[in-house]
């Protein structure tokens, strides 16, 4: 069997448990086939659709974060510029940036080749990364496209954390 060559084997669906997951916080899911499950979470910034894909091809699960929000044309190059400064800091995942569009989306994977089996740890994890990701960057972008500010100056002001109380 070569490296690309599918596997000819049958591996529970990891949605089934990414389904009960979503049910378990009582968000908004769909299941409009046996490789996809919808959901919409609410979060602190903007409401999120997120979109779990399993590929028997590829023996992976897939997941993708779409934000609430468009990419005005005028500001995509300093956007773009701002995903690769923010892609740079992350362990797992990234954020593209739809040139059709303008729509953003956070992407990650979880490979499950030769027989594994995902767990509801696993699932918690990536759809948690997913979520947090998205919600600490948010504002960043946020002052990219609304408040003109240019990529470093939004990164800065959006990962500014306050220490103690006021």
């Amino acid at each position: 069997m070569t490296a690309l060559a599918p596997a000819n084997r049958n591996h529970s669906n990891p949605l089934d448990r990414v389904e009960k997951l979503a049910q378990s916080h009582e968000w908004s899911v769909d299941r409009p086939n046996d490789h996809e499950v919808l959901m919409l979470v609410g979060g602190g910034w903007a409401d999120m659709s997120l979109s779990f894909t399993w590929r028997d091809d590829l023996e992976a699960l897939l997941l993708a974060c779409l934000l609430d929000l468009k990419v005005p044309e005028k500001r995509r190059e300093e956007v773009q510029k701002l995903l690769v400064l923010i892609n740079t800091q992350l362990i797992h995942g990234h954020f593209d940036l739809w040139q059709s569009d303008g729509t953003l989306v956070f992407r990650n994977s979880l490979l499950l080749a030769g027989f594994a089996e995902v767990t509801d740890e696993q699932c918690e994890a990536m759809l948690g990364i997913g979520i947090e990701t998205c919600q600490r960057y948010y504002p960043a972008i946020q002052f990219v496209i609304w408040a003109g500010h240019t990529a470093v100056e939004a990164l800065e002001s959006a990962l500014l954390e306050t220490m103690g109380e006021a």
